[in-house]
């Protein structure tokens, strides 16, 4: 059974249910959001997976913490129900955060007061469906909660993997569901975990997988389909990026053994290759002249891409960046592979110019701020580390949990890090906000 309703604490309300299959209604759009232009927010937002310039870089002028542990700088901690693995969003004086809560049943968005941490509300988006009715199980390592939210700053929208399909909703910001439209069947070969993007008017989302998945783009304020896109059979975990090159916007999809740009607006083919490989996860960055590509199976490949139509792939190596984002500055890219190596390469070549070991396995994937690089690997340990090509130039190492797949959020000076304990050998999730 499927159904969505608002608990506000300490108060719980239901509020109604949703047709899963079919888009509802949502009030009629403001003033405020009469154009088609993007949402720009403050500095110390982060309205989306990845952050407000969509490639892992925050705003460079703040100060976070270099050092902390369970005791240090830490401002103030919450208990998070459930497991997920999605980033928290940040805006205004809110923090909102997805999480599967098994013992309920429940995938949920939780709002927290950005100052204190308290609870403010949760909504249930989906109740029950967590049943696999294929059969496989699901990798031990996902969750059900690995999307992260995306904000437009009138509205919420979440990607959820529920009975066998995926789903996008629509929140207000009192945790009110407006709308809810069903992108396609899922057939189970990993997990879920790609993040709605938004453009203009438009929120954009994904669900490759093994049955043939769609790429849909639906309308901010009712959830109306603008197009939609079927995608090959296959398994596939990249997020839709949103890139400008020459001055053109491009909506890249990678992963499908296809590298593809689509305009955002129509849907229509800019361009396509045969590239990348089948399964892919990372979010494509670029150079302002190449999109960067990198998946781990079934070979292991990063490569840049020529995004002007000619279908040129200016370099391909065999590193094995399958899961982590990667981050481009100034003329190089900095990546943290899988097996915990720190890597600089020449984004003109493809050059490796150094490796570091820095240790453990890495999913989640790097922030920038500044010329320093924060990359946390599944134990808990951060590493900071130089943006820079002449050589590694480590710069503190941090120790927070015992668990860690969300990638951390790095806003107006302080640090928004998901991340679990083992309590009695139970892993339990908490948020942390750490500054100074």
């Amino acid at each position: 059974m499927k159904f969505s309703y608002l608990i506000a604490l300490p108060a719980a309300l239901v509020l109604g249910s949703l047709a899963s299959a079919q888009s509802t209604q949502a009030p009629a759009k403001s003033k405020a959001e009469s154009g088609s232009a993007t949402p720009t927010f403050a500095s110390t937002d982060w309205p989306w997976w990845r952050g407000p310039n969509r490639d892992g870089s925050a705003s460079p002028g703040q100060h976070p913490p270099t050092h902390w542990d369970r005791h240090t700088n830490v401002l103030w901690r919450t208990a998070i129900p459930g497991r997920g693995h999605g980033s928290p969003t940040l805006l205004g004086d809110r923090i909102y955060l997805p999480t599967a809560d098994h013992q309920r049943e429940a995938q949920l968005v939780l709002c927290f007061d950005r100052k204190t941490g308290s609870q403010l509300w949760e909504a249930v988006v989906h109740q029950g469906g967590f049943k696999n009715r294929g059969g496989r199980p699901m990798n031990e390592r996902a969750s059900l909660a690995s999307s992260t939210i995306a904000t437009d700053s009138q509205r919420l929208f979440i990607n959820f993997l529920n009975d066998n399909a995926v789903y996008t909703s629509a929140l207000n910001l009192d945790g009110e569901i407006l709308w809810q439209q069903r992108l396609c069947d899922y057939t189970l070969h990993q997990g879920y975990g790609s993040s709605p993007a938004i453009y203009r008017d438009l929120v954009v989302a994904s669900a490759d997988n093994k049955a043939g998945g769609a790429l849909v783009a639906m309308k901010r304020d009712s959830g109306e389909v603008v197009w939609r896109r079927d995608r090959p059979e296959k398994p596939n975990y990249a997020s839709p990026s949103l890139v400008t090159i020459d001055g053109r916007d491009q909506l890249i999809v990678t992963g499908c053994d296809l590298v593809t740009s689509l305009d955002p607006v129509t849907g229509e083919t800019l361009w396509e290759i045969e590239g990348a490989t089948t399964e892919c996860v990372t979010t494509t960055v670029t150079d302002g002249k190449h999109v960067f590509s990198s998946g781990g199976y079934p070979k292991n490949h990063v490569a840049a891409i020529v995004a002007d139509g000619s279908g040129t792939v200016a370099w391909e190596t065999n590193l094995r960046d399958y899961v982590p984002s990667m981050i481009y500055r100034d003329g190089h890219l900095y990546m943290t592979l899988d097996a915990g190596i720190a890597t600089c390469v020449d984004s003109a070549t493809g050059k490796t110019i150094w490796k570091e070991r820095l240790g453990g396995t890495f999913s989640s994937s790097p922030v920038l701020v500044g010329d320093t690089i924060f990359a946390t690997n599944e134990s808990g340990q951060t590493f900071l580390f130089e943006a820079t090509p002449d050589g590694f130039n480590g710069r503190g190492e941090n120790q927070l949990g015992e668990s860690v797949f969300a990638t951390p959020v790095i806003a107006g000076g302080k640090i928004y890090a998901r991340v679990a304990h083992y309590e009695n050998d139970r892993r339990q999730e908490y948020l942390y906000c750490i500054g100074n």
